[in-house]
């Protein structure tokens, strides 16, 4: 497949940008904030970004925090990872959530989040009584050790 061979609808309110990818190779699209927005400490705001995506049949939009502004600055997403399905139309919010000490302010326009656009794999339930065996069977958390 071609880079950019699908198409997605886009519409912008609010005067703002459209989200882009900051570099060629880039998976995810920038979002940004349409407000000024001020976290106090653990405080979690959710910010409209002024766009609205039609995302493309058998796809999913997960929508990513940048990593800069969470290692940095401890702003995230307080939902980790946001799924939008093709079937949703309307605005996309980011769930800001200040992970830091201090005081965060952040002005209209910054690149808060990132809309990977990527296809998935619907799956047929099929009921069982039992699942077939592997080496790990039903270990979980920590199973496997620290090290």
């Amino acid at each position: 497949m071609k880079l950019k061979e699908r198409k997605m609808n886009v519409r912008i309110t609010d005067g703002m940008e459209p989200p882009s990818y900051a570099h060629e190779g880039d998976a995810g699209l920038d979002l940004r904030i349409k407000h000024d927005v001020t976290l106090e400490p653990g405080q979690r705001v959710n910010i409209g970004t002024g766009v609205a995506v039609e995302i493309p049949q058998g796809c999913v939009g997960l929508v990513f925090p940048r990593s800069g502004l969470a290692t940095k600055h401890g702003i995230t997403l307080s939902n980790s990872v946001g799924v939008i399905d093709s079937g949703y139309r309307g605005e996309i919010g980011a769930s800001l959530v200040n992970t830091s000490d201090e005081t965060i302010t952040l002005d209209a326009g910054t690149r808060v989040c990132q809309l990977v656009v990527m296809p998935y794999v619907p799956c047929e339930l099929v009921p069982v009584d039992s699942l077939s065996e592997t080496e790990r069977g039903t270990g979980g958390f920590g199973s496997t050790g620290i090290g």
